[in-house]
């Protein structure tokens, strides 16, 4: 195509007068990254109060409406009183609510005292009512929460359209951060917080109190281990708990917790995982008795009613009910992962913290929001003092301060006149000139005037505890004894050790049936189960394709699969799918991402490898050998440099101990037939081995070898020879077909 001359060419796009070109790096920092923050710090993560903004909104609006002392009103009324602080629509702001409540069972100490449904947060199928049905209130609980709000503990903040105002913080008298649970994703973040039994998070941090270097071994001895709503058992490894409770991050196992009933034969599951559902449970074991991976449950149903919780698995007879439990700990999630992640906001900033960093942060908030509420307390008390010291005053004579209001003419003037009779400010003559007169009698006064002795040790002792950190520890401790007493339940889960648990062999938990294996020239390879085979033996190949190899197995064992191009890759039999006859099957090659050109050429359940079986391997070159199939004895699942590539391997048999006849064919249709104890044994995996059909040089290279040879070949023994090297005889007519046939 002839090039365009400049007049031709069309002339560049101009940007748009209103359109101000930018750097992609420079968009990225002015859009992208607020809206990251904005998701790590206002949505996602919780605070040191324990709580995410979406649960402080909603709390605190409900300790305004006076839900913390009144009746239960309903859910709706809450959420949309909510949306006057959190603007993101009722549904969310009562999908938050649901999470609090008791009755979804998501928290070990529930915030919001519920009636109605609420669902469970062990069932994803048992949905909450809606809000105009429900009806909440906050749990006695949230006293703790709010404890020091009205005293200016913490900062209130404008809402979203400035028409009234929120905390930044809720100060908590207890650790919340590790007592309730936590989950949300951010941008690039996420976080993941167990829960902690309330009593051992009272005392652990107790202790830190008294001894600020406390180590994480020495809270670990108080604060045992996690603690969740749902129960179940915690299988207990210190070190790898250590870790969690050092780094703040780490898996922590967990098992369901079960009972056998003898009279009705059956095992009723009482409590499950956190992290799962019974949903989940069911599904996974029904889907293991469909295949017949487990055959000991007649009958699974979910028997949850008003005591709580239950599934109920029917057993059959003479089954071992641990040994079955063992099993579906194993193939389900009735043992389950609850993985660890403590990133909490520290003054706006993302953190990943253990827990021992934890409390040490939840205490210096603490003592912060003490201190402000203990300032707040000693400036009330200061200007009450300050009235009463000037109410003293006026006890001199009270007579005269009668007269001076009496005698004042205009109301303006008499809080300046009191103030220059008897040397008061104006706070001071202001108070005593709103005093009612059915109190200016001494008796009263005299009252008033004793209160300022208690005042001022009062003052005293507040300003003496706020310049000591030691005291404020002391009071944050007497705090947390008694959050402990009203508030301490025993643990729900329950530790067990390691050394408890019924080990099941990996065995037993691959169902066992007999199958049969096949391998094709072309590499594909078929697993059927013998049930399968039952009046249907015709196998479909790929056009072109034949079978090389075919055995009888069962589904516990491990394939080897050899390769021509001197390679091993091993593979499990329950891992290959059961197929029909119809089907190709497996692509090997594909499976296995092997090389170009490289294919299957034997597949063997190897077994226990005995010393006596031999690898019997036929090169192009006319040469062959065996090794001892205990020379690939190994764990790897691929194992390169399996035996001599000098020449291609044109086939590869398996030798059980006894020999057995090969009957070898070259490019020219002339065969030699031979036993495979002709063939030397060698030790080196890499021998070339040592000739046994006279090739001419190459001229005429090995393109066939078979030990399929009764009933396909008319006279097989023409061929036999008992000597090596050997010269080949050419195959008689009809074996020549037959061979065509079988390349066609």
């Amino acid at each position: 195509m002839p090039r365009k001359s400049k007049a031709e060419r069309p002339a560049p796009v101009q940007a748009a007068a209103d359109v101000t070109l930018q750097p992609i790096t420079e968009t990225i920092e002015k859009n992208y990254m607020p809206y990251v923050m904005s998701v790590i710090v206002s949505r996602a993560l919780p605070d040191i109060d324990g709580f995410k903004p979406s649960h402080r909104k909603l709390l605190y609006t409900m300790y305004k409406m006076g839900l913390l002392t009144g009746s239960r009103t309903k859910s709706a009324n809450v959420v949309g009183q909510t949306m006057r602080l959190n603007p993101h629509g009722d549904a969310a702001i009562y999908e938050t609510m649901v999470r609090l409540t008791r009755g979804c069972e998501a928290l070990l100490h529930p915030f919001i005292d519920s009636k109605g449904s609420f669902g469970k947060q062990y069932s994803k199928d048992m949905a909450y009512a809606a809000s105009r049905y429900t009806e909440v209130k906050l749990d006695p609980f949230c006293n703790e929460l709010f404890s020091g709000i009205d005293k200016n503990a913490v900062d209130l903040v404008p809402n979203y359209d400035n028409t009234t105002t929120e905390p930044v913080l809720l100060p908590t008298t207890f650790p919340n951060i590790l007592v309730s649970p936590n989950l949300g994703i951010a941008v690039g973040m996420a976080c993941s917080i167990c829960s902690f039994n309330l009593a051992e998070v009272c005392d652990g941090t107790i202790a830190l109190l008294k001894n600020p270097k406390l180590t994480a071994e020495k809270i670990l001895d108080i604060m045992k281990a996690p603690d969740f709503p749902g129960g179940g058992l915690l299988v207990y490894d210190r070190e790898q708990m250590l870790r969690v409770y050092e780094t703040g991050a780490g898996p922590v196992r967990l098992r369901a917790r079960y009972r056998y009933d003898a009279a009705g034969n059956c095992i009723d599951i009482l409590q499950i995982p956190y992290s799962t559902t019974i949903e989940d449970i069911m599904d996974k074991t029904t889907e293991l008795i469909k295949s017949g991976r487990i055959k000991e449950i007649s009958d699974i149903r979910d028997a949850i009613d008003l005591n709580g919780f239950k599934l109920t698995l029917e057993l059959r007879r003479g089954t071992d009910p641990d040994k079955l439990m063992a099993k579906l700990y194993k193939l389900t999630s009735l043992e389950d992962n609850f993985s660890c992640n403590f990133n909490i906001l520290i003054d706006g900033t993302p953190h990943q913290l253990g827990v021992v960093p934890i409390l040490q942060e939840w205490i210096r908030f603490r003592l912060a929001c003490l201190s402000r509420e203990l300032t707040f307390e000693l400036g009330k008390k200061k200007d009450k003092l300050h009235l009463l010291l000037g109410l003293a005053t006026i006890l001199l004579d009270i007579d005269k301060a009668v007269r001076i209001v009496r005698s004042t003419e205009k109301e303006e003037d008499v809080v300046p006149n009191l103030m220059t009779a008897f040397s008061l400010d104006e706070v001071q003559a202001e108070y005593i000139a709103e005093i009612k007169l059915r109190h200016l009698n001494r008796e009263y006064i005299l009252n008033r005037v004793k209160e300022i002795e208690d005042l001022q040790a009062a003052i005293a002792s507040l300003e003496e505890t706020l310049g000591d950190e030691i005291r404020l520890k002391a009071m944050i401790a007497d705090q947390l004894r008694e959050v402990k007493k009203k508030y301490g339940k025993p643990r729900k889960t329950q530790l067990i050790g390691v050394e408890d648990i019924i080990q099941v062999a990996k065995e037993d938990l691959i169902e066992n049936y007999d199958v049969r294996l096949i391998l094709t020239h072309d590499g594909y390879l078929k697993k059927h189960s013998v049930q399968t085979l039952r009046g249907n033996e015709e196998q479909n190949l790929k056009e072109g394709d034949y079978i090389l190899s075919a055995e009888e197995t069962d589904n516990r064992g491990e394939l080897s699969v050899f390769t021509n191009q001197a390679r091993v890759f091993r593979i499990k039999v329950s891992e290959l799918e059961p197929i029909k006859p119809s089907a190709l099957g497996e692509y090997l090659p594909a499976k296995f991402n092997m090389n170009e050109g490289e294919r299957p050429v034997l597949a063997k359940v190897l077994g226990n490898y005995p010393k006596k079986h031999r690898l019997v391997l036929i090169f192009e070159n006319g040469k062959g050998v065996r090794i001892p199939i205990d020379s690939y004895q190994t764990d790897r699942k691929r194992l390169t440099s399996a035996f001599s590539t000098a020449s291609p391997v044109v086939a590869a048999f398996y030798e059980s101990g006894e020999p057995f006849d090969i009957l070898l064919l070259n490019n020219v249709n002339k065969a030699v037939l031979l036993s495979t104890s002709l063939i030397p044994s060698m030790t080196t995996k890499t021998a070339s081995g040592v000739t046994l059909f006279d090739t001419k040089k190459g001229r005429n290279p090995i393109v066939y070898a078979t030990r399929d040879i009764e009933g396909r070949y008319q006279t097989p023994e023409r061929y036999r020879k008992k000597k090596i090297p050997a010269t080949g005889v050419l195959l008689a007519e009809k074996d020549i077909t037959v061979q065509q046939i079988r390349f066609e």
